[in-house]
């Protein structure tokens, strides 16, 4: 992975605002559509751009798409997703972006345990709301 392949991900809002979102854990594309307030269409498409540049995974649960960062992050990415976490620290889309995680993960958990989930402690990818 190079750094041409993450800012050409990086260059568009709504990806910055998955990938954000993903670093607190796995979502589904429903989540999504519902913390960002996006069309379903226009998610997916996003998500499949970013997988397709191996900045996302994905594994079907059933009939759950479920996304994750990647289980084995090359050192760039985590350092650009690290630095992307640092920059929206003030920025009120991203802040509330991740309020309605943290308010919506109990009801994301009960419809799909598997999306929403926290993060397991050994995975390294970093968390990217705040507390």
């Amino acid at each position: 992975m190079d750094l041409d392949r993450i800012y050409q991900c990086f260059s568009d809002r709504t990806r910055l605002r998955i990938l954000h979102l993903l670093g607190a854990g796995p979502l589904c594309v429903c989540h999504f559509q519902a913390l960002l307030g996006e069309p379903q269409v226009k998610i997916s498409k996003h998500l499949a751009y970013l997988r397709s540049r191996g900045l996302v995974e994905a594994s079907r649960e059933g009939s759950w798409m479920v996304y994750r960062l990647p289980a084995k992050m090359p050192a760039v990415l985590r350092a650009n997703l690290a630095c992307l976490r640092a920059s929206v620290r003030t920025d009120p889309v991203f802040r509330g972006d991740a309020a309605r995680l943290r308010a919506g993960r109990p009801d994301f958990e009960k419809s799909s345990p598997l999306c929403a989930a926290r993060p397991r402690q050994r995975r390294r990818a970093p968390a990217m709301t705040q507390s």
